[in-house]
């Protein structure tokens, strides 16, 4: 017998695959296994290493190396600064904090926390580069400054283009890092191409604005954070290509090929009726998150769109990355996706979709002048409405919203806070990205026909 396994093993072609297949169906159509994504890539039964030009190269990621993260929200710091030592004490080794004004003691806030082996994340609500003189100098710190990300948001800048512009480059001189919050694009509804090529475009808009002043250096750190949706093994594929993208871009800039990657279940296809299967859909998107090479996951609470967060659901949302890491051993394996023609295909074929598309958006002015235009919101506002409509069809299914239907009487009892986007009249200087549900609109039919029956 062969040392090697596979030499005992005729080498079947894929054309013999397929007419196995074909045997195998009986007559019916070979075709009707195939499917289209909404990114315009067809999908099939199976697939071979003829699949792929060429093999694929391991990529540069460590899966055993990924974090387990917590988000807190600073409105108090003493009891913030409790729960962040109450997190690392329960396993956690990532925080990211929320500071809603300048007024936070970081000092406080840090108390009692091991900077030299606790990753952390600070996310402010404001822009300012004197606030930066209270924070640690530590290489596991990491300011999020992301005044694109806010004009995408909020349609506003913080002050205008030129100051907020002038404060991004003061912080960068001091942090080196240029943070990326293409979660935005996932959760108001851009399919994985557009998620790719928006996050691409909007860092190149970073490094054009810091490479004209000769301000981007060796030591430049990359932060890009992605929200992760339910499709399993295209957001696995969707992490490893924007590594790719990065690897292609970086060099023009001599830059380091490798970026930092932090992800967080998406928002848009969770919901209020029987959102306990949001407990599923949070763990198999951290699982992607992982699977993909992320280097720290976020996990979100179960019931987030219609309860506040307490004790009990961020517990629960520790746990699941609790369980993957130290039960499901999630963090033994390096790469453990390498080598899937599959993945590996799906991984090319959204780089090469995604990259055709930033091309475009560099050739027609850049990121920030297609998001004054309002090209950038009307791609993704059409993206959205079509995913809506494909629920609405039951073109595609979301379990307790158009199939396994929960109770609608039961559901009031279950709100804290309103689930839905409103949208109040205010002066914007650009059109805002909405983030919203893809259920929303099946929910408030829902709703509305109960509160009628009522009355």
């Amino acid at each position: 017998m062969s040392n090697n396994l596979f030499d005992d093993f005729n080498e079947v072609s894929a054309k013999q695959w397929k007419q196995k297949i074909q045997y195998e169906l009986q007559g019916e159509d070979y075709n009707a296994l195939l499917w289209q994504t909404n990114e315009s890539i067809l999908v099939k039964p199976f697939y071979h290493a003829e699949d792929l030009k060429n093999l694929p190269q391991p990529q540069n990621t460590k899966a055993t190396k990924w974090k387990i993260g917590q988000t807190i929200y600073v409105a108090d710091t003493k009891i913030s600064n409790k729960n962040a030592l109450f997190a690392i004490k329960n396993g956690v080794e990532s925080l990211a904090f929320i500071i809603p004004s300048e007024t936070v003691s970081i000092e406080n806030l840090l108390k009692g926390i091991n900077l030299e082996t606790i990753e952390i994340h600070f996310k402010p609500l404001f822009l300012s580069h004197t606030f930066l003189e209270k924070y640690p100098q530590k290489k596991n710190i990491f300011i999020h400054n992301d005044i694109i990300g806010n004009l995408g948001k909020s349609g506003n800048w913080f002050q205008n283009s030129k100051h907020d512009i002038n404060t991004f480059k003061k912080i960068y001189s001091v942090t080196n890092t240029l943070s990326v919050d293409a979660a935005l694009y996932q959760n108001a509804g851009a399919n994985i191409v557009q998620q790719l090529a928006y996050s691409l475009a909007h860092a190149n808009e970073y490094l054009n604005i810091l490479n004209e002043d000769g301000l981007l250096t060796t030591k430049t750190e990359v932060v890009f954070q992605f929200a992760i949706d339910s499709n399993y093994f295209f957001e696995i594929a969707k992490l490893r290509a924007i590594r790719l993208l990065w690897k292609s871009l970086a060099p023009t800039y001599n830059l380091s090929t490798n970026c930092e990657i932090i992800v967080l279940p998406t928002l848009r296809n969770k919901t209020i009726y029987e959102n306990y299967n949001n407990l599923l859909r949070t763990t198999t998107e951290c699982m992607s998150g992982i699977l993909g090479g992320a280097n720290t996951v976020f996990n979100i609470p179960y019931n987030t769109v219609t309860k506040n967060n307490n004790a009990f659901n961020e517990r629960i949302a520790r746990n699941q990355l609790l369980i993957l890491k130290h039960e499901s051993h999630f963090n033994t394996v390096n790469n453990p996706v390498d080598g899937s023609y599959y993945i590996e295909t799906i991984t090319n074929q959204l780089a090469e979709k995604a990259l055709n598309l930033f091309k475009d958006i560099e050739k027609s002015g850049g990121f920030l002048k297609q998001l004054k235009l309002g090209t950038i919101q009307r791609k993704i506002k059409a993206s959205s409405n079509k995913t809506e409509q494909q629920l609405e069809n039951n073109e595609t299914i979301l379990v307790g919203v158009n199939a396994h239907k929960y109770p609608v009487k039961d559901i009031g009892k279950n709100i804290q806070k309103y689930p839905f986007i409103s949208l109040k009249p205010r002066l914007t200087k650009i059109e805002s990205i909405i983030e919203k549900r893809v259920s929303e609109n099946l929910e408030r039919k829902r709703l509305y026909k109960k509160f009628k029956n009522e009355n």
